[in-house]
């Protein structure tokens, strides 16, 4: 399955890429060096946490070359008049509350700064609707209706 991402959001998986490989590895490797040059390894606590740090650090390595390589860069359209991946949706819910929404992938979703993967219950409730219509959107405290109040593209 192709893994949908905003241009930003690969710009920031490949600069946390960069990252791992050129400073944070690099750095983890030569501390486990120094460690492993005091000599018993078996007690050596420098050590056994260097080389568990290295592996999470090329676990995270390989996830994210995995992610790049499915990715498929999606530039924000501007001439639908309907909710797509990158639109930013401002809804208003049963309740009167307002909220904006920035439809992404999942790599890139954060609930808490309003960014949504198209994936999610809400994403995908919202995707492909237009100005005015109004969704249900199951969620942990219940059912709620959102109306769709402007879609705009950045």
């Amino acid at each position: 399955m192709p893994n949908y991402l905003t241009p930003e959001g690969a710009k920031k998986l490949q600069v946390e890429l960069n990252q791992l490989l050129n400073v944070d590895r690099a750095k983890v490797v030569q501390e486990v060096a120094e460690a492993a040059a005091q000599g018993d390894r078996s007690e050596n606590a420098e050590y056994i946490y260097g080389k568990k740090r290295l592996r999470e650090i090329d676990r995270r390595i390989r996830f994210i070359t995995k992610r790049l390589d499915s990715a498929v860069i999606v530039k924000q359209e501007t001439s639908h008049g309907e909710v797509r991946f990158g639109a930013f949706v401002d809804v208003e819910d049963e309740n009167g509350k307002k909220s904006s929404y920035f439809i992404v992938g999942p790599d890139e979703a954060s609930p808490a700064d309003g960014r949504i993967s198209f994936q999610s219950p809400l994403g995908k409730a919202l995707m492909k609707r237009k100005v005015g219509d109004v969704v249900s959107v199951l969620r942990p405290a219940g059912e709620i209706e959102i109306e769709i109040k402007a879609i705009r593209y950045e």
